[in-house]
């Protein structure tokens, strides 16, 4: 029957709606008459019929100008009570006014009970009808648990409650006050209550929700919610909100920023600012994870233009594209370029930061991905090193104020090519910050970071949601990690503070050991390790051995001294460099090399360079590898097959 009567179409469902109330505002009358003169027989005088004739009319009409027809019962809201409260109200004062008009005997107590009665069974008849619609939707809902009690943990628990997929069944919160109460219905329980609120609600799954300006310490609530066997998500970032990218209740997994807990570094805005605002700016790489992370911020900052300098098509058009609705919402009126081109052609890129005026260059443009490079030796060393030179000399040739290379600490004592072509760009900088005086140049070091392409942390989520194996190098492998926006920050910081031929890195706290990060992520998916002790667990962590190239160790500095900074979590390494007479002697014979394709003189040259190059096994290039295998011959006379 209910089902019948949400089938019926929103016209009839109105007529119905006015019809059940009048007949419970007729009863109401009748009621409250009964009740006050102690009559259960109690029968209307004809005057006394008309008032409340004209009392229901009136109500109803009340109601509809109310909008009380219009709502959908089973979206009921707070305000649709209120607005029951006023069309009650005004319902009694119709029947004081009329029965005063029309001299009808009313007692005055008859309109307090009336309208008692009226909002009792117009507003119960409503939330039963919502109660029952919306049990069986709640019945087949996940129940979740909630950590946060704040603003943050409400909105979710609302939107949730009007969603189809999850149910809210419990709050936790580290705040002793809050411990043992109610919020909008749902028991609230302290964290070391928590698993007693799990087992109690059947919860399936836990959902973050803390608040911007909570302060605790989120490696140890990691910790405690790690021991739990039910998975734990979260729901997007303030800004994520704010800026309308997402809404409260898209649930997603932990992104390793909050597997890790780390503290993200304030940057100095004045000195960013005064560094780019009305400058004419150039990224090299601006389609790459921090190349348009630093165009997003660079863009903020209001430069007078800035130009995308990319050679990959679809990533130039989709951050031109990004950056573009950027400026246009937050009308920043920034002149944008999108340039495609490689940084190996130095005249492509002169003629470039002529053509746009370019003060300051951030040089984000890069093969990074550690085995591919090792696998492409001649591509790594013209892309990161020489490629390097090339932009770096267009700087000069255009009079570029200010140049910034983002190295990695892969390239302090290196054992693959990658980080080795790296060094090899500082240490071609360093060299030309010692040649002239007008272009500064400054390079900075950071750990990986997260949500790159190549992130671990994706990877690991793929293979646990596959049933594993999760795969591992080695168990002691460790790394540092900082997010995107923390190394594009740093990046633009450290240009500001540069004045020529300086290595910046970042104080990042403690490596992570990789095996222990993915071991917190099998747990905190609901999901546990199989071991040896435990066949019967879940998700294996499987030891492939480290991959060419690859070190355990990342390190970030190569001087033993480093010196402080104006920025706390900013450090200058001291550095072994090359006079430019024998930098620019190592590229020759380097360029020859490449041209000769001879991989293991390149090798040769990196090692003898003061890059720390200390490869942990053979030359791996791809073509140099499989070239220097004996000839297969096709057995027979090929012509002859093909005859």
């Amino acid at each position: 029957m209910l089902q019948a009567f949400l089938n019926l179409s929103r016209n009839k469902k109105r007529l119905i709606s006015v019809l059940s109330d009048t007949v419970f505002l007729s009863f109401a009358l009748w009621a409250s008459f009964a009740l006050r003169l102690e009559e259960s027989t109690w029968l209307p005088s004809t005057d006394q019929l008309l008032v409340c004739g004209l009392t229901v009319g009136v109500s109803l009409v009340i109601f509809v100008k109310l909008g009380l027809y219009r709502a959908i019962i089973r979206y009921l809201s707070d305000k649709a009570f209120v607005t029951i409260s006023i069309g009650v109200g005004g319902s009694a004062l119709t029947l004081i006014a009329l029965a005063y008009l029309l001299n009808v005997f009313v007692p005055r107590s008859v309109p307090i009970i009336y309208g008692a009665l009226a909002f009792i069974f117009v507003s119960s008849t409503r939330m039963g009808i919502r109660m029952l619609v919306g049990r069986p939707r709640q019945r087949n809902k996940e129940p979740v648990a909630i950590v946060g009690a704040g603003e943050t943990g409400i909105q979710l628990a609302e939107a949730l409650r009007q969603g189809m997929q999850y149910q809210p069944m419990m709050f936790v919160t580290y705040r002793r006050a809050n411990h043992d109460t109610l919020i909008h219905g749902l028991p609230v329980y302290g964290i070391k209550h928590i698993e007693t609120g799990i087992r109690k609600h059947r919860a399936k799954r836990l959902l973050l929700a803390l608040d911007p300006d909570t302060r605790l310490d989120r490696r140890q609530l990691l910790r405690d919610l790690e021991s739990l066997s039910i998975p734990v998500q979260t729901v997007p970032s303030m800004s994520e909100l704010v800026s309308g990218r997402a809404r409260i209740n898209d649930i997603r997994d932990l992104e390793l920023e909050d597997l890790l807990g780390r503290e993200p570094v304030s940057p100095d805005s004045a000195l960013v600012a005064s560094s780019l605002f009305e400058k004419s700016v150039m990224v090299t790489g601006a389609g790459g994870s921090i190349g348009s992370e630093l165009c997003r911020q660079i863009l903020r900052q209001r430069p007078a233009r800035l130009i995308l300098f990319e050679q990959t098509e679809y990533a130039l058009y989709a951050i031109e594209r990004e950056l573009r609705s950027i400026n246009a919402i937050e009308d920043l009126g920034v002149e944008l370029h999108a340039a495609l081109g490689s940084v190996i052609h130095r005249r492509r890129c002169e003629a470039i930061m002529r053509a746009f005026g370019v003060h300051t260059v951030y040089h984000a443009a890069a093969y990074k991905h550690v085995p591919l490079v090792e696998h492409n030796i001649i591509e790594g060393v013209q892309n990161n090193t020489f490629g390097t030179w090339h932009v770096a000399e267009a700087a000069i040739e255009t009079g570029v104020e200010r140049f910034v290379l983002v190295s990695t600490d892969k390239a302090v004592r290196p054992t693959n090519v990658m980080g080795a072509s790296k060094r090899l760009a500082e240490l071609v900088l360093q060299g030309l910050a010692e040649r002239q005086s007008d272009t500064r140049f400054t390079m900075v070091r950071f750990g990986n970071v997260l949500g790159s392409s190549g992130s671990v942390v994706p990877l690991f989520r793929d293979q646990i949601r596959d049933g594993g194996p999760v795969t591992v190098t080695h168990p002691d492998i460790i790394r540092y990690f900082m997010t995107i926006p923390e190394a594009s920050q740093l990046v633009l910081q450290a240009g500001s503070m540069g004045q020529g031929g300086e290595v910046f890195v970042l104080d990042m706290g403690e490596p992570v050991k990789i095996v222990d990060l993915a071991r917190k992520m099998i747990h905190l998916m609901g999901l546990s390790e199989k071991t040896e002790e435990t066949p019967d667990g879940d998700i294996e962590v499987r030891f492939t051995g480290l991959r060419p190239g690859e070190k355990l160790y990342e390190e970030l500095l190569i001087g033993d001294d480093p010196q402080g900074t104006s920025h706390p979590r900013i450090m200058m390494a001291r550095e072994a460099s090359m006079p430019w007479v024998d930098v620019e002697s190592l590229l020759k014979k380097l360029s020859l090399a490449s041209q000769n394709f001879d991989c293991a003189r390149i090798a040769e040259l990196i090692r003898e360079a003061p890059t720390g190059y200390a490869p942990n096994g053979e030359v791996a290039d791809l073509v140099w590898c499989h070239s220097a295998l004996p000839e297969v011959k096709p057995e027979g006379d090929v012509r002859r097959l093909g005859a």
